[in-house]
């Protein structure tokens, strides 16, 4: 059950951020993201830094909405998902 919870949790979380990265990106630009940065059109500059902006928002929102999931799980169910669990818990 904790696999099918995280797993929604990250993928809703992804998807939000990547529509906050895209909106950010515009504003900051003026231009649309790079839709595909290995693409030798898109200049090295614009690739380099879509990568980094991107891949930074998009993993924050996941590990925090992982995080989140975790917390409710474990005030549901008195304990930690198995995957979490320290030895000896």
């Amino acid at each position: 059950m904790w696999s099918v919870f995280s797993l929604v949790a990250a993928l809703g979380a992804a998807a939000m951020a990547k529509k906050g990265a895209d909106a950010t990106w515009k504003l900051a630009t003026g231009k649309k993201p790079p839709e595909n940065p290995a693409d030798p059109d898109v200049e090295i500059w614009e690739a380099v830094a879509w990568a980094a902006v991107s891949g930074l928002l998009i993993g924050l929102a996941r590990m925090l909405a992982q995080r989140k999931a975790a917390g409710y799980y474990a005030r549901s169910t008195g304990h930690l998902p198995p995957e979490l669990r320290k030895d000896g818990q």
